[in-house]
C-alpha cells in the first residue's frame, strides 16, 4: 500500500520496510478472481505473518492424475496486521479456517490474485504482534503435465509396460502449485508431510518414514517432522516403483533409488554420495543435520538435479552409471553429486534471503562441485572461459541483481550465477595470503548463519571477520606479495568486502591492459564489453587482484605475485628487466588480458621455442584471451593465426580443446553464411594445425579422464570436418557394434562422434534409431538424440528437447529448420518449459547464435517482439539479438582479411 515510509519518510508504493505506516494513504488494490477487493498489490509477501510450521496431507491419484491436499500452517504474527497473504497457484481451495491462539476455529473466505500467484485472508480487527494462528486450507488439483510443482510422469519398464510416477520440482517458485504457502526464501518453517499411495507405489520425503497405516486399501505414510527450518522450494515428495541401495555414513543413511530395472546402475553413486557427505562433514566442521540422504533417478526430470534437503532428485544420466562407463560418464556423475550435497550446506542449512542472491547458493555449490575431492581442472578452467564470454555481453547482468518478476527469478539460473560465482570464488580463495583463510571464512559464515537467510554483504562479513579476528597476521611474509609486505589490519574489510563487492554488484568484468617498459610496467582497467559504443560504455571499476609471472620463473605456484589494481591505472616495479609478463596467473582471475601489439609478440616467441614456458592453464588463458581480444578488435587474426603457430607442439587438453572451440565456432559461421571457399580454407587450416594430434588418437578404451577429453574433442572436430581417416574409424566401429548385439562396446567418450557420423547414412541412422528405442542407460541414449518427437514427449523425453534443438542447430542442414520449429512451436515450448528458465535461454541461444547476417537479424527481432508478454523481454532475447549482431559485425570486418591470411 502506498504510505509514508517512519524510518525514512519517503512515499512508497513497493519496498516500504514496515506495513505501521505514519500517514496511510488510500492504496490502489487489484481485483480478485472473485471481483472483490484483493488486499495486496506487490510481488513479494507482506512480512506482518511468518509461518512456524506446516502439517501437509497429500492424497494424489494416479489414475486420473490428479490430488487433494491440507495445508495446516501455524503462524506467528510479527506485527500489526489485517490480512494474511500466502502464495497458491491452480489449487481449488474448498474450505478455509483460521484459528487464533487459544480460540475457535472459524471459516473464512479466501480471495485469490491470479496474476501474482496470491491468495489472501481479510479480517474486521487486525491481528496484534506476537499472536500465534493457524489457517486450514483443503484443496484438489491436477498434477502437473510440466516439469513445475506436484508433476506426473511416466516410462516403459523392462517388459514394455508403461508406468506412471509423481515427483516435485519446486525450485525456483512451484511449491505454490503443489500446497498453499509462503513460497519465498526466507519464510522458512518446519514441515510434517503425509502421504497416501496404493499398495504398489512407495511414498519419499525430506525426512525418514515414522508411521505407516491401512486405511480403505490405501497405505497412509507419515514422516517425521523436519528438524530443520527449510525454505518451501526445498521440500520434495515422491510417489513412485523405486527401489534403493543403501549404506549408513556418519550417522546418516545414505540411499540411492531408481527404478528397479537399473539398480545395478547405482552403486557408483552409492560410493561417491558417501566419499563426499564424509568430506563435506569434515571440511565445513558441520555435520549433516538429518537422518537420512537421499538420491532418487527420476526418468522424466527437466534439471540437472535439484537439492532437496534429504531427499535430492537427478535425472537418470546425472546419477546412474553402468559397470562399462567411461572414467569422463562417472566424472560427470561424481561431479553432479558434489554439486547437489555441498548445496545441504550452501543453499539448505544457509539460504539467500531472495532470489537476487541466488549465486550464494549456486556459485558456491558450482565452486565446490569442482574443487571439492575431485581433479577437474580443466572442466573448471573451460566454464570459467564461457562464464567471461556471456559477461562480456551487454545483455549480461550483476551477480546479485535485482528480481521482480517470475521471469526474473527464472532467469537468475545461468552461466553468471552459477559459473561466474564460483568464479569470483576462485579468484578470493586465491589472493588470500594464506590457503586456510578461505575456507575459514566460509566455515564462519556457515556457522553464524546456520538455518538463516543471508545476502552477499554476510559472506564478505564473515570472510572480512575471519581475516581481521583470526589467524590472519598484521605481517605477512613477502613470498607471494611484490608490491608491500605490510597489511594495514583497518584495510582488511577493505580488501575482503570491497573487492569482491566490486565483483558482485556490477555486471561485466575488467580489461586489464599491460605495458612494459624495462623494470616500470603500466597497468590499466577498463570495461570489457563487446557491444561498446557511446550508449554503452561504462565507468566500472573492479578492485582487482591481478596476479603475474615473468620468464625468469612462470610455472610453479612460488613464481606467482599480486598487484592489486584499485584505479584506473597503475603502475608496478620489477626488480629488473624481465622479456615478457603473463598475467592472471593460471586463470584463476575473472578478466581478460591485452598485452599489446609486442607484449603478445613476445610471448607468441616464448611459446614458440618453449611450449612449457607457461603452464597448460596459461596457454589457455592466451588463447582464449586473445580470440575475445579479436572479437572487441583490439587484435588482428592474423596476431591470432601467430599465436596459433605453436599448437603443432601442444599436447595438453586444456589449450588444444580451447582453440578447437574457437576455431569450430568461426568455421560453423562461414558454413551458415554459405561461403564455401573461406569455409573450405578454414577446415584445412584446422585440419593441417591439428592432423597430427587426431591422427594419434586411439580409438580403444581410454583410462585418462584429461585424454578422453582431449580425444573427444579432436575426433568430434575431424570427423564433423569430414576427414576420411576419422569418419572411416567412426563407420566401422559403428558397424562392429551394430553386429555385435550390443557385446562390443563403444568407449563413452567416443560415443556421440561414432553416432553423429552413423546418423548421416540413411542405413545406419534406422539401426540408430531402433537402438535408442532399447537402450536402458540414459547417458547413451542422449548421445542417439530427434526434434518434434522430443516435443510430443513420444520416444525422446521432452526433458531432453533443448539439448536435441542444440544439437541439431550445428549443422547446415538443421539450423534453420530448428528456427522455424521454434516459431511454430513457441507456445507449446512455453507451455513445457517456463519463460526464462534456463531451458528456454538454451533453446533461444542454440537456433540464434550462429546468425550472422542482417535478414536473420530482422526476422529474429521482428518474431521476438511480435511475442509481447510470451516472451519478447526475457534477457535471454537480448543476448541472442546482440550475438547475432556482433556475429554480423565481426563476419564484415574480417571477412577479407581472413580470405587472405587463410
Amino acid at each position: 500500500s502506498l504510505c509514508i515510509c517512519p524510518l525514512c519518510s519517503v512515499l512508497t508504493a513497493v519496498f516500504c520496510p514496515t506495513e505501521i505506516c505514519s500517514t496511510p494513504i488510500e492504496p490502489v488494490y487489484p481485483t480478485s478472481s472473485t471481483g472483490d477487493v484483493f488486499p495486496w498489490a506487490r510481488y513479494r509477501l507482506p512480512q506482518s505473518v511468518h509461518p512456524v510450521s506446516y502439517d501437509l496431507t497429500l492424497n494424489p491419484d494416479l489414475d486420473d492424475m490428479t490430488f487433494t491436499g491440507r495445508a495446516v500452517i501455524t503462524m506467528s504474527v510479527f506485527h500489526n496486521t489485517d490480512r494474511i497473504v500466502l502464495h497458491a497457484a491452480n489449487l481449488n481451495i474448498t474450505k478455509a479456517t483460521f484459528k487464533l491462539g487459544d480460540g475457535d476455529a472459524r471459516d473464512e473466505t479466501i480471495l485469490e490474485y491470479r496474476n501474482n500467484e496470491q491468495i489472501a485472508v481479510k479480517f474486521s480487527e487486525e491481528l496484534q504482534a506476537g499472536q500465534r494462528c493457524v489457517l486450514t486450507l483443503d484443496y484438489s488439483a491436477a498434477l502437473s503435465h510440466t516439469y513445475g510443482g506436484f508433476y506426473n510422469s511416466s516410462y516403459i519398464d523392462k517388459d514394455g509396460n508403461k508406468r506412471v510416477l509423481a515427483a516435485t520440482q519446486f525450485e525456483p517458485l512451484a511449491a505454490r502449485k503443489a500446497f498453499p504457502c509462503f513460497d519465498e526464501p526466507a519464510f522458512k518453517a518446519t514441515f510434517q508431510i503425509r502421504i497416501s499411495r496404493k499398495s504398489d507405489y512407495m511414498a519419499l520425503s525430506n525426512m525418514p518414514l515414522v508411521l505407516r497405516t491401512l486405511f480403505l486399501q490405501l497405505f497412509n505414510d507419515e514422516f517425521e517432522k523436519t528438524t530443520v527450518n527449510m525454505s518451501t522450494y526445498l521440500v520434495a515428495f515422491i510417489v513412485a516403483n523405486f527401489t534403493p541401495i543403501s549404506k549408513n555414513v556418519s550417522n546418516t543413511l545414505v540411499s540411492v533409488y531408481s527404478v528397479p530395472e537399473k539398480k545395478e546402475h547405482t552403486h557408483y553413486a552409492l560410493e561417491m554420495a558417501s566419499k563426499l557427505l564424509a568430506f563435506y562433514n569434515e571440511f565445513f566442521e558441520i555435520e549433516y543435520p538429518l537422518k537420512k540422504l537421499d538420491l532418487v533417478a527420476i526418468p522424466d526430470f527437466l534439471a540437472g538435479a535439484m537439492e532437496n534437503w534429504g531427499l535430492i532428485t537427478f535425472r537418470e544420466t546425472t546419477l546412474l552409471v553402468g559397470k562399462d562407463s567411461s572414467p569422463l560418464e562417472k566424472q560427470v556423475v561424481a561431479s553432479v553429486i558434489a554439486h547437489e550435497l555441498a548445496h545441504q550446506w550452501f543453499g539448505n542449512l544457509v539460504t539467500m534471503s531472495w532470489w537476487n542472491d541466488l549465486w550464494l547458493n549456486e556459485g558456491f555449490a558450482t565452486y565446490m562441485q569442482y574443487t571439492s575431492v575431485f581433479s577437474q581442472g580443466n572442466l573448471f578452467l573451460a566454464v570459467r572461459f564461457r562464464a567471461l564470454d556471456k559477461d562480456a555481453l551487454n545483455s549480461s547482468h550483476a551477480v546479485s541483481a535485482e528480481v521482480n518478476a517470475d521471469e526474473q527469478v527464472e532467469e537468475m539460473f545461468d552461466s553468471v550465477s552459477y559459473e561466474k560465482g564460483a568464479s569470483v570464488l576462485l579468484m578470493l580463495r586465491a589472493s588470500l595470503p594464506e590457503e586456510q583463510q578461505f575456507r575459514k571464512g566460509i566455515i564462519q559464515y556457515l556457522k553464524e548463519f546456520s538455518q538463516l537467510n543471508t545476502d552477499t554483504g554476510d559472506l564478505w562479513n564473515s570472510l572480512t571477520q575471519v581475516c581481521v579476528g583470526g589467524p590472519f597476521p598484521h605481517v605477512v611474509s613477502c613470498s607471494n606479495l611484490s608490491v608491500s609486505c605490510q597489511v594495514d589490519v583497518s584495510s582488511l574489510h577493505q580488501n575482503v568486502s570491497e573487492m569482491m563487492s566490486s565483483w558482485t554488484s556490477q555486471k561485466g568484468f575488467p580489461l586489464v591492459t599491460v605495458s612494459v617498459q624495462e623494470d616500470q610496467v603500466e597497468i590499466k582497467q577498463e570495461h570489457f564489453l563487446l557491444t561498446s559504443d557511446d550508449a554503452t560504455r561504462t565507468s566500472s571499476l573492479w578492485n582487482i587482484p591481478v596476479t603475474y609471472v615473468n620468464d625468469s620463473c612462470s610455472v610453479a605456484p612460488e613464481c606467482r605475485q599480486v598487484f592489486h589494481l584499485k584505479s584506473k591505472s597503475d603502475t608496478l616495479k620489477l626488480p629488473g628487466k624481465v622479456k615478457w609478463l603473463k598475467l592472471n596467473y593460471q586463470n584463476t582471475g575473472f578478466y581478460i588480458v591485452h598485452y599489446g601489439d609486442e607484449g603478445w609478440a613476445a610471448l607468441t616467441d616464448a611459446l614458440s621455442k618453449n611450449v612449457n614456458a607457461l603452464t597448460h592453464e596459461d596457454r589457455a588463458s592466451l588463447i582464449h584471451n586473445i580470440f575475445a581480444l579479436s572479437r572487441l578488435g583490439r587484435v588482428s587474426f592474423y596476431q591470432v593465426l601467430n599465436l596459433l603457430k605453436y599448437m603443432s607442439s601442444e599436447t595438453e587438453t586444456a589449450p588444444v580443446t580451447e582453440a578447437l572451440l574457437q576455431l569450430n565456432s568461426i568455421y560453423k559461421l562461414l558454413d551458415k553464411r554459405q561461403e564455401s571457399g573461406l569455409q573450405a580454407r578454414m577446415k584445412d587450416y584446422i585440419l593441417r594445425s591439428f592432423g597430427s594430434l587426431m591422427d594419434n588418437q586411439t580409438w580403444g578404451e581410454e583410462d585418462s579422464v584429461s585424454k578422453q577429453e582431449l580425444r573427444s574433442a579432436l575426433l568430434g572436430t575431424a570427423c564433423s570436418l569430414m576427414q576420411e581417416n576419422c569418419v572411416q574409424h567412426a563407420k566401422s566401429l559403428f558397424k562392429q557394434f551394430a553386429e555385435s548385439s550390443g557385446t562390443l562396446r563403444i568407449p563413452g567418450d567416443l560415443q556421440q562422434v561414432v553416432f553423429t557420423v552413423a546418423a548421416q547414412s540413411d542405413e545406419d541412422w534406422m539401426t540408430l534409431l531402433n537402438m535408442h528405442q532399447n537402450v536402458t542407460l540414459d547417458s547413451v541414449k542422449r548421445k542417439m538424440l530427434i526434434l518434434k518427437a522430443g516435443l510430443d514427449g513420444t520416444f525422446i523425453q521432452t526433458q531432453d528437447l533443448p539439448l536435441v534443438i542444440n544439437t541439431v542447430s550445428q549443422g547446415f542442414a538443421g539450423y534453420l529448420f530448428c528456427w522455424d520449429f521454434i516459431q511454430e512451436n513457441w507456445d507449446r515450448l512455453i507451455e513445457k518449459f517456463p519463460l526464462g528458465s534456463f531451458a528456454i535461454q538454451t533453446i533461444i541461444k542454440s537456433a540464434t547464435s550462429q546468425f550472422s547476417t542482417q535478414a536473420h537479424l530482422d526476422q529474429v527481432q521482428a518474431f521476438f517482439s511480435s511475442l509481447k508478454e510470451r516472451g519478447s523481454q526475457m534477457r535471454s532475447v537480448q543476448e541472442a539479438l546482440e550475438t547475432i549482431r556482433l556475429n554480423q559485425r565481426w563476419m564484415d570486418k574480417n571477412l577479407p582479411s581472413l580470405q587472405q591470411w587463410l
